[in-house]
């Protein structure tokens, strides 16, 4: 009995994997025979485990979703690997899943070898999670929009703005994107025929839902990075798209991760940065090591012209400068310095 469970146990772990299995590969997995496979299949049905089997020469056996929550095997990776996130969870910006995410937490810890707890309890130990300032999001707000964005059905829903004005909205929702502490709604707003961004915890929601929509095409190619462009438009009082003349991946070598660089060509790279000052912006370019071009903001530009003649006008009379070397093109070759010696080192000529 004692090997049949521990073979059970092997077969459950193998079948939790999402692939199909054939009756020849669990044999040769386990080391027995295909109908031992079959009895045990019909073993862990009766435990309630929904083993399904297609038939034919592409089948095999798979688990599947059933009414109730079966045990699940983890390997040593995915163990800990839940560990953290449950224990990040419980301290995440969705609100009502902190008591049941350490309700998780605790159950997993309790049957976790002593090995992989000593390494989930020297991870949280030693690193310190700085407490979010943003809002709370409910869960079931959240799991509400993810479940009709993945049906394609249209939300309807109450929005207050930045500015505490209230308006009713209509719209396709796409992603929900986490950034910054917030939850953000990736939608088409039929109302204003165009894609929008829409804080999660600013959502109050109507009931039902709307039709169903055929999905679009992400905004500039990708959820994520719409949000974030979103954001630092919103953020920063100055804002410039800068081509820079240098290949795109040494650009983004010297930016952050956050900020979106588009190639163009082999040789160029356009960005978007941005500053609450000019001045900042301006010194913030200059940090790039490469040559660029701006067109605007009105005030980067008339500050980086600004800039532009104050640094030549510091260099104007140092060694090398072009302009330098004319002005002071009468201290020709061969005229006596003050100790008598040509500045090119000849010889002084004396009386004739």
């Amino acid at each position: 009995m004692p090997d049949t469970s521990a073979r059970l146990l092997r077969l459950l772990s193998l079948l939790q994997t999402p692939r199909d299995w054939s009756g020849p590969q669990l044999a040769e997995r386990l080391g027995v025979t295909t109908r031992t496979i079959r009895n045990d299949v019909e073993r862990l049905r009766g435990l309630g485990y929904p083993v399904h089997a297609t038939p034919g020469a592409a089948g095999g056996y798979r688990l599947g979703a059933g009414a109730r929550l079966p045990p699940l095997l983890l390997d040593d990776e995915e163990a800990v690997a839940v560990a953290v996130g449950l224990r990040t969870a419980a301290g995440g910006s969705v609100a009502g899943i902190e008591e049941t995410s350490l309700r998780a937490l605790a159950k997993l810890e309790q049957v976790l070898p002593s090995r992989l707890r000593h390494r989930v309890n020297a991870l949280h130990a030693h690193t310190i999670r700085l407490p979010g300032t943003g809002p709370t999001v409910e869960a079931d707000l959240l799991a509400a929009i993810a479940a009709a964005s993945r049906d394609r059905e249209r939300l309807r829903f109450d929005y207050t703005g930045h500015d505490g004005t209230g308006s009713l909205r209509e719209a396709e929702p796409h992603r929900l994107v986490h950034a910054r502490g917030r939850w953000y709604l990736v939608a088409w707003d039929t109302g204003r025929d165009g894609w929008r961004t829409f804080r999660a915890d600013r959502i109050r929601l109507r009931t039902p839902n709307g039709p169903r929509f055929v999905p679009r095409e992400p905004p500039e190619g990708d959820y994520a990075v719409y949000v974030a462009n979103g954001l630092e438009k919103a953020v920063w009082k100055y804002v410039a798209r800068v081509k820079v003349h240098a290949p795109a991946e040494e650009v983004a070598a010297r930016l952050p991760s956050s900020i979106a660089v588009d190639p163009v060509g082999e040789h160029a790279c356009v960005i978007a940065a941005g500053s609450d000052s000019p001045h900042m912006l301006a010194l913030y370019l200059g940090m790039l090591e490469a040559d660029f071009e701006v067109t605007g903001p009105p005030d980067l530009v008339e500050h980086l012209r600004e800039l532009s003649g104050r640094y030549a006008r510091a260099i104007a009379g140092a060694a090398g400068d072009p302009g330098t070397a004319r002005a002071n093109g009468a201290k020709a070759a061969g005229t006596p310095g003050d100790d008598g010696v040509p500045e090119d080192g000849g010889a002084v000529a004396g009386p004739a």
